[in-house]
């Protein structure tokens, strides 16, 4: 499942926008989030030389650039939690730039349970 702790308008456009399959679950007191560590970001974690090399590549492949509707400061993660209740991941990222990319999170999925 995605957990996250936007509002159920944004929430159903990240939905959209990602085609996602999973369950999505709001957080809405950010209480998953307190509880992994995903605490407030830093400015210069927000906005340091990382982010900034992050969006150039994406405008460089031709996206663009959208202004985020969600409180900027919530440091991202991820966590992969396996159907035993193992932790099989646990990252909590330094700002936008620092997380892991999608195919090395499911990779640490077991090839039957994918």
């Amino acid at each position: 499942m995605v957990v996250t702790f936007e509002n159920d308008f944004l929430a159903r456009g990240y939905v959209e926008d990602t085609s996602l399959t999973w369950p999505l679950l709001v957080d809405d007191t950010r209480e998953t989030y307190r509880a992994y560590g995903m605490l407030s970001a830093s400015f210069w974690d927000i906005w340091g030389p990382k982010t900034w090399w992050v969006y150039l590549k994406e405008i460089l492949k031709g996206q663009k650039m959208k202004k985020s509707e969600g409180d900027i400061s919530q440091r991202g993660g991820d966590v992969l939690i396996d159907p035993s209740g193992i932790v099989a991941l646990h990252h909590v990222g330094a700002g936008p730039a620092d997380r892991p990319t999608v195919a090395s999170i499911l990779e640490r999925i077991p090839p039957a349970r994918r």
